[in-house]
């Protein structure tokens, strides 16, 4: 019987107990999650490792925007990793590339060292990769064992035709993780399709702030996107995908 794994992606406390009474078998923690996750705080990871009895994985990514990074930018990210490999996660998510869309496998090689035994997820800085094959057989070079794609489209029913190659091509040395767009009704169209076994879902939905007070003429929040919409986990979204999984 093959073996399923459900990964939500949460960027609060409340995000995490929710996904975990859902049924997730691991988080993938990140803050501001609503501008594609970057590094949460130690602080919130100490929550959370409180909160949820649950396997965690950590977003290392510094900042919003594309995966070239700067020598100070890619200094951040080795400590980070350093960071949560003493805290005691157990894993982390991490992506850089070169100028020319390949994988920048020399900095990889030097966080896959320093993560230790931590398991190394390569983040969708792999569906803006220039070739998906070639950086599959990197990745397996590099020890990465899990890579999370959306088959190099919008979301991961777009992509399902590259994500049934990544499947049959990384074998059993490598987890392809579909993500972009999951829930319960993709990952029954998605195991069909392609085979993949594990899957990365955020689940949220919006919440509106109990903020009673609100100055309408100012706003703090990002264009389009209020201040007093919080996105959070549902429960109800993250049992559904479980449940679909269990019926396989």
């Amino acid at each position: 019987m093959k073996k399923y794994t459900l990964e939500v992606c949460v960027d609060s406390v409340e995000s995490a107990i929710e996904a975990a009474k859902g049924g997730a078998h691991r988080l993938e923690l990140c803050s501001n999650l609503v501008i594609g996750g970057t590094t949460p705080d130690q602080a919130l990871f100490e929550k959370v490792r409180e909160a949820a009895d649950i396997r965690i994985h950590v977003l290392i990514r510094p900042r919003y925007g594309d995966f070239l990074y700067t020598e100070n930018e890619f200094g951040i990210i080795a400590r980070n990793v350093e960071l949560y490999r003493h805290l005691g996660a157990d894993g982390v998510v991490v992506g850089c590339l070169l100028p020319d869309g390949s994988l920048d496998t020399e900095r990889l090689k030097v966080l896959r060292e320093l993560a230790g035994p931590m398991h190394m997820t390569l983040h969708r800085a792999f569906d803006m990769c220039r070739d998906p094959y070639e950086a599959l057989e990197q990745g397996k070079a590099l020890g990465i064992q899990t890579i999370l794609t959306s088959g190099q489209r919008g979301n991961c029913m777009e992509g399902r035709e590259l994500i049934a190659g990544l499947v049959k091509e990384c074998g059993r040395e490598m987890e392809i993780m579909a993500g972009g767009g999951v829930d319960a009704e993709v990952i029954r169209q998605m195991i069909p399709a392609t085979g993949a076994a594990s899957y990365h879902m955020s689940g949220k939905v919006v919440v509106d702030s109990p903020m009673a007070y609100r100055r309408a003429e100012v706003s703090m929040g990002l264009p389009g996107l209020g201040e007093y919409e919080i996105f959070r986990t549902s429960r109800e979204k993250v049992r559904a995908a479980r449940r679909i999984l269990e019926q396989i």
